[in-house]
């Protein structure tokens, strides 16, 4: 593709950039009438919905019909919520579509709360009666796994006042994130700084992505991380509030439903115990050797006077290639043959289907993510600069698309939606693969020493690093529970004291350095997900060695493996894993991964001794 061209696709202005790149909302709905139409047939549910209040135990039909309207009503709302949302992180500026948003999340609250009777008064009827009304209605048997999860849930779901009250906060409690959102997003004023090359670059976080993937320059990767990170440090004070709002909702909501912990609380839905994330947390602070060796091992190799954080992506070796978007969609579909040829259709689908909206933007929102938008298709968002970081995250967000198709179209809706706890499988599995196939069909040593390097960041990034973020949130949530203060000098040193845990001595620190932790979204998006990257990691990195081993045990892996992503929530995850072949509740999984890590890093020495 002549440079003329890579140029306008990378237009800055959205309306430069070809239809073919950008994502096609109008699946959802063709224009804001239909959309309009839509959110005044969900209005008017929800006055039907609160109206069936007090009819359950009038019997089977009774309660079938307020499962029946209360489908009816989510179906409509996922499509309601994405079409403002989607078109909102095309372009956070955009303050009249942002005031849609809002206006459908009033509504989600007047929802949740005409919803906030069902569960008291379904659990005021007792269970073997359900069970009996299940046992004898065959279309109400569909919900029996929900229901039988409800009622374990029992003891933590309050009475009819208590779920209103809470229904009535729960349009307070998404504050603190959209805050989070216009502060770090729609109202930053990224720097510009000049490279060592004479150009000059606005450091929006994907461009300081790229900088730190490609310029081999420490100078510059310093200067791009500093004129990020002051862009947070000039806010720190106004981030450690809003983290602190987080944490404070997270223990009020703790407490109001009976846990004992946010932690107990967060893994209590899935029926996943709190054990899980403690013995995970402990088992990587006891593996920490191979992370420092590695670390230690690009110190050496970079021969930087100091080696900090931003030294992390940089490739070993001097290695510029540029991935073409169009070139790499090709690669990932066929890295996935392991998983047969319909899935590999399905892919393809995928990436001409208008699913995904390829390049950065003005104002649009940064990183990448799925958007499992109910009764069309999931939406991707990427933000592709050509970097082989790019090219996994494509790989890994169609992992998560795919989950997410398999599982709309193979379960009911009421278990349609996996739960987070297996998400992270799909998506690092994909990369696994993809990294495979490259590997293999790469003629050039330098390519595969990257390559190989790409293998050991999944590990560093997706294992070790997600579980020093469960590590540092949960002390930031125990510090609510405990009525500690929480301040941006407090988790500033929480923060740095962990980095030196895991690190050691391979890494040098900085003040700013130690000030990372609020650019960090999932603290403030999503609290006690990212610990899930890792157990997911362990699950994914198992699922892909049986499935790439060949012969029939490989196809009985595939079968697992496919049935799990099409189990959508029809159980609980934990259970589901095991029937894919993982058991999490062995700490073994753990340090297999601590071992591959060793195994890895000892193969790069060797290459790069070949190399040299």
């Amino acid at each position: 593709m002549a440079p003329d061209t890579m140029t306008a696709l990378r237009s800055r202005r959205r309306d430069e950039i070809p239809d073919r790149f950008k994502w096609n909302l109008a699946d959802i709905y063709p224009d804001w009438h239909a959309w309009e139409a839509a959110y005044t047939q969900l209005e008017a549910g929800i006055d039907r919905y609160a109206a069936l209040k007090g009819t359950l135990a009038g019997g089977p039909q009774r309660l079938l019909e307020a499962f029946r309207l209360s489908e009816e009503l989510d179906q409509l709302a996922y499509r309601v919520w994405y079409y403002p949302s989607l078109q909102y992180d095309q372009d956070q500026r955009d303050n009249t579509i942002n005031a849609k948003k809002q206006q459908v999340q009033l509504l989600f609250a007047r929802l949740s709360q005409a919803q906030s009777w069902f569960n008291p008064e379904l659990l005021a009827i007792p269970l073997d009666t359900v069970r009996t009304w299940m046992r004898d209605d065959e279309p109400l048997r569909l919900y029996e796994f929900a229901v039988e999860n409800l009622y374990r849930q029992q003891e933590h779901v309050l009475d009819e006042a208590g779920e209103r009250l809470m229904s009535l906060a729960s349009r307070l409690a998404a504050s603190p994130n959209e805050a989070y959102w216009a502060l770090s997003t729609a109202d930053a004023k990224f720097p510009t700084i000049t490279l060592s090359t004479g150009e000059s670059v606005t450091v929006s976080y994907g461009q300081y992505r790229a900088i730190l993937a490609t310029r081999r320059e420490q100078p510059d990767r310093e200067a791009a991380f500093t004129a990020l990170h002051d862009t947070y440090r000039r806010s720190l004070n106004t981030y450690a509030t809003l983290y602190n709002g987080i944490c404070q909702r997270d223990w009020f909501q703790a407490r109001s439903r009976g846990y004992k912990s946010t932690l107990e609380a967060a893994l209590h839905g899935d029926n996943i115990p709190t054990s899980v994330v403690e013995n995970l947390i402990e088992t990587t602070r006891a593996g920490v050797a191979p992370l420092r060796r590695y670390h230690e091992l690009r110190r050496r190799v970079l021969e930087v006077p100091s080696y900090h954080v931003y030294d992390f992506s940089i490739p070993l070796v001097t290695f510029d290639k540029k991935y073409n978007y169009e070139d790499v969609l090709d690669w990932i579909t066929a890295s996935v043959a392991p998983l047969g040829p319909e899935y590999q259709a399905r892919m393809r689908t995928g990436f001409s289907g208008g699913w995904i909206d390829v390049y950065e933007n003005e104002g649009k929102r940064s990183g990448a993510y799925s958007a499992p938008v109910y009764g069309t298709h999931p939406y991707m968002l990427l933000n592709y600069t050509d970097t082989l970081d790019d090219v996994f995250t494509t790989a890994h967000e169609m992992g998560h698309s795919m989950h997410t198709i398999l599982s709309h179209e193979s379960q009911p809706f009421i278990y349609s939606s996996y739960t987070i706890f297996v998400a992270e499988v799909p998506s690092t599995l994909s990369e696994a693969l993809l990294l495979e196939y490259m590997l293999a069909r790469s003629t050039d040593p330098i390519e595969r020493i990257v390559l190989l390097q790409h293998a050991i960041d999944n590990i560093t990034g997706t294992f070790y690093t997600q579980v020093l973020f469960a590590d540092y949130e949960l002390r930031a949530h125990r510090m609510a529970e405990q009525d500690r203060p929480i301040t941006a000098e407090i988790l500033t040193e929480t923060y740095t004291q962990l980095l030196k845990d895991y690190y050691g001595d391979a890494v040098d620190l900085t003040p700013l350095t130690g000030i990372t932790w609020a650019r960090i979204p999932h603290f403030f998006n999503s609290p006690y997900y990212v610990y899930q990257y890792a157990t997911c990691f362990a699950s994914a990195a198992r699922l892909a060695r049986e499935i790439m081993a060949g012969g029939v045990s490989a196809a009985d892996a595939r079968e697992r493996y496919l049935t799990l992503l099409k189990a959508g929530g029809n159980d609980y995850p934990m259970e589901q894993l095991r029937k894919a072949g993982v058991d999490l509740s062995q700490p073994d999984t753990v340090r297999a991964v601590v071992d591959q890590l060793d195994d890895l890093v000892s193969r790069l020495e060797r290459e790069l001794a070949s190399v040299k």
